[in-house]
């Protein structure tokens, strides 16, 4: 890389990447979550219809993932306040990041049957 250069691929720029695409996600689900709920006013038949369609398998996977955006989103949130305001944050940003890491990997494990369990008993009937 040249001297100079911003960007570096290290772990950083990636982790600020990941806090800006969880953001945008997260934005679109809310966005798309009040549209949804706006139905009900217009049309409640419809807002059934589409609320069935979220207790599919598929949306399981999809209501993992927000979580996973989330909660990634929040705990890199965190490591981003401690960078800025605590004098060893930027020093530390590394260690911190794997740590958040680590966390989130914890967290998601535990979210497996709480969010994942309707779909696994309506495909395998258990």
């Amino acid at each position: 890389m040249p001297a100079g250069t911003l960007y570096r691929g290290r772990e950083g720029m990636w982790s600020w990447v990941a806090h800006r695409v969880t953001g945008v996600l997260i934005f679109f689900f809310l966005f798309v979550h009040v549209l949804d709920t706006a139905l009900v006013r217009v049309s409640p038949e419809d807002y059934d219809n589409v609320v069935a369609t979220y207790k599919t398998p598929l949306v399981a996977c999809l209501e993992y993932g927000l979580v996973a955006a989330i909660l990634f989103h929040a705990l890199n949130g965190l490591r981003v306040i401690a960078v800025d305001f605590w004098s060893k944050g930027p020093r530390y940003q590394k260690q911190m990041l794997w740590t958040v890491v680590g966390v989130w990997v914890v967290l998601m494990l535990g979210a497996i049957y709480p969010v994942l369990g309707h779909a696994y008993r309506e495909l395998f009937g258990s």
